[in-house]
């Protein structure tokens, strides 16, 4: 009997022998033991090298502003989903499947960056007058301007500029920020002269304008928010299953809309200072000792 596979293919992402797990030629085992992190090693799988200190820090920067927002479409799907019991996974693949053109980390603004910053080089035109054509397209044909706005974050999202500043401060600006900087420049200028009010860039554009400039595709960064915010999903469905009631329902749960901010009662730990890198180990140590914090555990 012919025992040959019944079909073949080719893949350059990883290999595995029964002795090591080896992706894009470098051994997973040896990366960790050499102090690699996760983060470094998202760099080997999509773009296929070791990221400079200064990448591997925005990209960490970035995943960890993002893990989480708080009631948001996919916090909702992961809590209704959950509310049935099934398996975890089936909470966050449904909470993950939100994502799309006005929530998650999306890929729209990636395409529409790329597609503009080609016809500067076409036309012949300057990154800042590409900004003001791209804005001035957009908003002639009533579509939105990706990356701007943010639903819940009315005046403007508090992660959106840091991001940009800690995109500066580790010097990786590049044509990708220069370009997102003058498309809110002329995005504002326009509202203005208008008279609409003020809308700030969102979390996606300032994001997603970092994660091109140190090489990720915007598919790629897409399944990085994805995975990112999985994270956050998972724990909103943990919780409920822990916590909540089976349907989430009883008589003393009135039926409400979960993504209300007014309506949602927080009842975690206090507002707290989160301590410097020096301080870290003997905060952490005194939490353990403490122990208050396993009241909170998931």
């Amino acid at each position: 009997m012919d025992r040959g596979p019944l079909f073949r293919r080719k893949t350059s992402i990883s290999y595995k022998t029964e002795e090591k797990t080896v992706m894009r030629g470098y051994d997973l085992s040896e990366l960790a033991e050499e102090g690699y992190s996760f983060c470094d090693a998202l760099f080997v799988l999509y773009q296929n090298r070791i990221p400079t200190e200064n990448e591997e820090k925005m990209l960490k920067y970035e995943m960890g502003v993002f893990m989480e927002h708080s009631m948001s479409p996919s916090a909702v799907a992961a809590i209704g989903v959950s509310a049935g019991r099934p398996n975890l996974p089936c909470a966050v693949a449904a909470a993950i499947t939100t994502f799309g053109g006005v929530h998650g980390p999306g890929a729209a603004h990636g395409y529409m960056m790329n597609k503009y910053l080609e016809r500067a080089q076409k036309e012949g035109k300057t990154l800042d007058e590409m900004a003001k054509t791209l804005v001035d397209e957009y908003m002639d044909a009533k579509k939105p301007v990706m990356g701007m706005g943010q639903p819940q974050h009315i005046d403007s999202d508090p992660r959106a500029e840091p991001i940009h500043v800690k995109h500066e401060e580790l010097e990786l600006t590049g044509v990708y920020l220069e370009f997102q900087r003058a498309v809110e420049k002329h995005f504002h200028a326009r509202r203005k002269k208008e008279g609409r009010s003020y809308v700030g860039v969102n979390v996606v554009g300032a994001g997603n304008a970092a994660l091109t400039e140190i090489g990720f595709a915007p598919n790629a960064a897409w399944c990085l928010g994805s995975v990112c915010r999985g994270f956050s999903c998972a724990a909103h469905a943990l919780f409920n299953m822990k916590k909540g009631r089976a349907w989430g329902a009883s008589r003393n749960e009135p039926m409400v809309q979960m993504i209300d901010l007014s309506m949602i009662k927080y009842i975690g730990p206090e507002d707290r200072e989160v301590p410097t890198q020096d301080e870290r180990q003997e905060y952490a140590r005194k939490q353990k000792e403490e122990g208050e914090y396993k009241k909170w555990v998931i």
